[in-house]
């Protein structure tokens, strides 16, 4: 009988998140999964890693698993420690998810749920990060289902290319609403900002982030954007190479 393929389930939003809570569920119809994700939410902090202090992990059993693992660091550090000290081989597909909230555009910087999923990619292990766009904690998951069995299914079926992963981005619609996947690009957006000074009950200034996301390419129809905003499941190959291949030649002058 074949051995069943292992995949490795993490986020950003913490191990008892309802996210990946309903991706592990969903994960475990196509294999052994192993859960390490974060103790604490960890949203926005890129590809961040732990070097100046100690990590620690604790086992948990919130997940229908046997080896699920509470880890004190960041999404990356999650998934370093699950392929290099937890498990005995490397995972056949590494999830990230599902995250509260959208990683489509330039948000996919910031983003620890997809910083997961390229560093599963450049471990060598075909790798996927989900994204509802919905923050709210009591978010429907269950909407996009049967899509993301597929896309689980088909990327355990078909060889990823090396060092590629998958940016799933899940517009907030009904089951029925949602037209199918659109493999697509990224959308040229970002965030415009302003920094909102408060007071504690000090006296002191504090300062909280708020912004509006803006989209530059609105009418580009090849977009993770515009796929969003069609009621259509949103797949980006991301990758960890942020080289401007088309700009190389523009500093040539510099070699002179």
């Amino acid at each position: 009988m074949p051995e069943k393929p292992l995949i490795l389930v993490t986020n950003d939003d913490g191990i008892y998140a309802p996210g990946i809570k309903f991706l592990s569920e969903v994960a475990a119809r196509f294999g052994d999964i192993l859960v390490v994700a974060p103790d604490k939410p960890q949203s926005g902090t890129g590809h961040a890693i732990t070097i100046n202090s100690s990590l620690r992990i604790q086992k948990t059993n919130y997940h229908n698993t046997e080896i699920e693992y509470a880890c004190s660091g960041t999404p990356v550090d999650c998934v370093k420690m699950a392929v290099n000290h937890i498990l005995k081989k490397r995972p056949d597909l590494v999830l990230s998810g599902v995250n509260h909230g959208s990683n489509s555009s330039v948000n996919v910087i910031y983003s620890g749920t997809m910083s997961a999923a390229v560093e599963g990619a450049l471990e060598g292990a075909p790798s996927i990060g989900f994204s509802l766009c919905d923050y709210a904690m009591d978010a429907d998951f269950t909407q996009a289902e049967k899509f993301i069995e597929q896309i689980i299914q088909q990327s355990l079926q078909h060889k990823m290319p090396k060092g590629v992963c998958l940016n799933v981005n899940i517009p907030k619609v009904k089951a029925h609403e949602l037209k199918g996947i659109k493999v697509v690009r990224q959308a040229h957006g970002n965030w415009v900002e302003r920094f909102q000074e408060r007071q504690d009950p000090y006296g002191r200034n504090y300062y909280w982030l708020m912004g509006e996301f803006v989209n530059f390419e609105p009418e580009a129809t090849d977009t993770d954007e515009w796929a969003l905003t069609n009621g259509y499941i949103s797949v980006v190959p991301t990758q960890a190479d942020l080289t401007a291949h088309n700009a190389l030649n523009k500093f040539s002058y510099f070699e002179q």
